[in-house]
């Protein structure tokens, strides 16, 4: 089966379609004006023909009676295509054309006839005249222009025509060729970054519109370039953190298999592998939580919740883990509870625990770890406060970006995998709430979980 050809080989060009769409405007516009033009001439003519003829009328029946006014009327008709019947006082009609009987008996009666009459298949304009010696006058000319003027008229409306046609194409031609070359320079561009290359950047040209396409291709290539560094940095960091545990598990174990552990070292030997089993685990865990994340089927399942319950539950746990290391724990609730939220408390308390892990982590024996649940305005708060080296302000505006935290204190204080505060905060975006960071009265840091209470409820986003 032949593949379909691409979009842009079945679809006619930029060009092509201004172009067509100018002449094509070009030449109705001309047609408009033709007609609306013609009408005009027309009516011009039929009004000056009235008045032309109301005057002879009014002149022929001022005449006095007999001959002059016959002859007056012929004299008129010379050259003229003018047409002259006489109106006899007993109603017959002898001259050039037929009066229609109505007009007959118009005439008859005293009164003038002023209008367009069409008579034997052609309009004409008709002026008629009572006389004072009886009968009447008509005088009529054919309602358009004569033959001559209107064939030139014609030619005229042609001659216009082609210049409109030739105007609206090469109008088309230029406007086409000034949209399309910013349009295709722009299509390279982005050509160029599906194909790998980040170091595109086009110049802004062309209508506003156009341009604005550029800024924004632009804005994208700098993003990808920015995003494939990021995502360049995490894999070098996560391939140092995968080769660590592995390279010590590795050592530790070809020591086992070799006999070269003394029976007294083996139990610490063992401890070290499963330490470091242990940090290889998490560190995998993590990666599969935030690739997770970003997929549709990550469920979360929002039910009523109690933080109070929840924030109360995780501290019997991490009293138990800080006291094993030395570390003071504290719990703050407020004297009212909150109202209950709807969220998912799985992915709440998973949240708290990682909050609780990176705390845990840095914080020194003596000093204070504090679980804490209050109201702020709108919002249900749940806080992880640590009397640990704390954050400077600078790692305030990064401490949720993944691997940079990590990037910057390994080797200084004891750091985690580097994704744990990316998963925090992806995984209270998924819910709906926030994540803020600050300094803590403890000394440390201080992460918030802001869960929005309207009405009572937070609402899980999909």
């Amino acid at each position: 089966m032949t593949a379909p050809p691409p979009l842009s080989r079945r679809r006619r060009g930029l060009a092509f379609s201004i172009a067509f769409v100018t002449t094509l405007v070009a030449a109705v516009a001309v047609l408009l004006a033709a007609a609306v033009s013609n009408g005009l001439v027309h009516a011009a003519v039929v009004r000056a023909a009235h008045d032309r003829l109301s005057n002879d009328a009014d002149l022929v029946a001022g005449l006095a009676p007999g001959r002059p006014v016959t002859a007056r009327a012929r004299q008129l008709r010379q050259g003229s295509g003018l047409l002259v019947a006489r109106v006899l006082p007993d109603g017959q009609v002898r001259g050039d054309i037929t009066v229609p009987a109505a007009d007959v008996a118009t005439l008859l009666a005293g009164r003038p006839v002023s209008g367009n009459r069409r008579v034997a298949g052609r309009e004409l304009v008709v002026e008629g005249r009572p006389l004072d010696a009886g009968g009447a006058i008509v005088l009529a000319q054919a309602a358009g222009l004569p033959g001559t003027t209107a064939r030139d008229l014609r030619r005229a409306e042609i001659v216009a025509l082609i210049v409109g046609l030739a105007g609206g194409a090469l109008a088309g031609v230029l406007l086409a060729r000034r949209l399309a070359r910013p349009l295709r320079r722009t299509a390279d561009g982005a050509r160029r970054l599906a194909a790998g290359d980040r170091g595109v950047h086009i110049t802004p040209e062309g209508p506003a519109e156009v341009a604005e396409v550029t800024d924004a291709l632009n804005a994208l290539g700098g993003a990808l370039a920015s995003s494939e560094q990021r995502q360049r940095e995490f894999l070098l960091s996560v391939s140092h953190e995968l080769r660590t545990p592995l390279t010590a598990i590795r050592g530790f174990s070809e020591a086992l298999a070799d006999g070269v552990v003394e029976p007294s070292d083996v139990p610490a030997t063992g401890g070290t592998l499963v330490a470091e089993a242990e940090r290889l685990d998490r560190l995998v865990s993590d990666l599969l939580d935030l690739a997770r994340l970003g997929a549709q089927d990550f469920r979360i399942e929002a039910r009523e919740t109690d933080l109070v319950a929840l924030v109360e539950a995780a501290a019997d746990v991490w009293r138990q883990r800080c006291v094993a290391e030395g570390v003071e724990f504290g719990v703050e609730l407020p004297a009212t509870a909150p109202p209950p939220v709807r969220t998912d408390p799985v992915r709440v308390r998973q949240i708290v625990d990682g909050l609780a892990e990176n705390a845990l982590r840095v914080t020194p024996a003596g000093r204070p770890i504090v679980f804490a649940v209050r109201t702020d305005a709108a919002d249900v708060v749940v806080e992880v406060r640590d009397g640990g080296p704390g954050l400077t302000d600078d790692d305030l505006t990064v401490a949720f970006d993944r691997s940079v935290l990590y990037e910057r204190y390994r080797g200084v204080r004891r750091v985690g995998t580097g994704l744990g505060l990316a998963l925090v905060a992806a995984l209270a975006d998924r819910l709906g709430a926030r994540v803020s960071a600050g300094h803590a009265p403890e000394g440390g840091a201080a992460f918030r979980l802001l869960l929005p209470a309207t009405g009572g409820q937070v609402v899980a986003r999909d």
